[in-house]
């Protein structure tokens, strides 16, 4: 089946390129890639490859970068005859006729336990609302954003000290070994997928530069649980006599948020300590 399978693999950013890795591995070769367009990065704005289409290319799989969904684009998908098609963070709304033109339809990996948390950021928006369990949802896709009905899911429990980035390596692996756990039964049609409990749903949307701002009066557990979704990007930071402040290094021990290391604007990082 693996080798006769004609789908359609669509993603653009690392957590995607993880995904396809682990497909790869397991004898899943996508008959195309679908990825987003190269955009300038760093402070030179060179033309960057995304890390989808870097991958799929070592392994000359067929990458296509349309910057629109056009009318010309559907006939190239129309033409691949697909048997399914499989999204992860691609980047774009995809128009019904896409999700519905393969065979068996098109399957989407999210990472939160649907109907909770549709949207841009179900990893921080567990994080910060102090969760203590997540998962991972398949599901099949419509264009109402995460509302197609449910495949599978898996629970991920979220320990009290972990952050984003560990949290989101946990997840990719979890999806995409549930993905390749489920596709058989999927296609050969011995698994129905289950409509989401509306009344249930929640939303969160992207995220941005300035939602890492704090106060350092808010209670320990709020200043805990954002160092921990915002770990990475966009991190924490404070105001200090109009200086913005970003927190680096912090601990959080007997209800109490400790930070220990700080990188002031324009300075290097340095001890709280040594700030204050």
């Amino acid at each position: 089946m693996k080798k006769d399978l004609q789908f359609a693999f669509w993603g653009t950013p690392e957590v995607a390129r993880e995904t396809l890795v682990m497909l790869l591995s397991d004898g899943y070769i996508p008959k195309v890639v679908i990825t987003n367009p190269d955009r300038p990065q760093g402070r030179g704005l060179t033309l960057t490859k995304s890390p989808v289409r870097v991958l799929a290319e070592e392994y000359n799989i067929p990458v296509l970068t349309p910057e629109k969904i056009d009318a010309g684009f559907v006939e190239k998908i129309k033409d691949l005859n697909l048997d399914i098609s499989i999204v992860v963070a691609y980047g774009k709304i995809l128009p019904t006729e896409i999700i519905d033109m393969p065979t068996h339809g098109t399957l989407n990996i999210h990472y939160s336990l649907l109907p909770k948390y549709r949207g841009a950021s179900p990893l921080e928006a567990a994080l910060l609302t102090g969760e203590k369990e997540t998962g991972v949802t398949i599901q099949k896709m419509v264009k109402r954003l995460d509302a197609g009905d449910m495949v599978m899911q898996e629970v991920v429990p979220i320990d009290a000290g972990i952050d984003k980035e560990s949290l989101r390596h946990i997840l990719i692996t979890t999806g995409a070994h549930l993905l390749l756990q489920i596709l058989p039964e999927y296609l050969n049609g011995s698994l129905h997928p289950v409509p989401q409990d509306e009344t249930g749903a929640t939303h969160c949307g992207k995220i941005k530069k300035e939602d890492g701002l704090v106060a350092l009066t808010d209670d320990a557990t709020t200043l805990w649980n954002k160092y921990r979704a915002y770990s990475g990007w966009p991190g924490i930071y404070f105001m200090k006599d109009g200086t913005r402040v970003k927190i680096t290094e912090a601990k959080y021990e007997n209800n109490s948020f400790t930070i220990e290391r700080v990188i002031p604007e324009n300075r290097k990082e340095i001890n709280y300590s040594d700030f204050i």
